[in-house]
């Protein structure tokens, strides 16, 4: 489910770097790759939140549901982005209604 999105003014690719040094300093177990698409993981245990371009030009919060680790990780990004946090969580395309 797609929760919130970052709104920027450069392509996905040129934030990709600046997005993962804020998301480095605060949180401790981040993944991450750039390979046509941006994709950064956050881990809290067995929770996992993805902030990815895969079915944006812009970097979209990502998680399976909703709970303290997606709020937290949006409630972070929002102290150094402008983010548009959807009223109601989006499916993305590729899962099922």
């Amino acid at each position: 489910m797609v929760f919130a999105e970052i709104e920027y003014h450069k392509h996905y690719s040129d934030f990709h770097a600046e997005l993962l040094a804020f998301v480095d300093q605060h949180f401790s177990q981040v993944r991450s790759g750039i390979q046509g698409d941006s994709c950064i993981c956050i881990f809290d245990g067995e929770e996992k939140v993805v902030i990815d371009t895969f079915t944006s030009m812009r970097h979209q919060i990502k998680s399976p549901k909703s709970g303290i680790h997606v709020q937290k990780v949006i409630d972070t990004l929002r102290l150094g982005f402008q983010l548009y946090v959807y009223e109601k969580p989006e499916l993305e395309a590729h899962e099922d209604a």
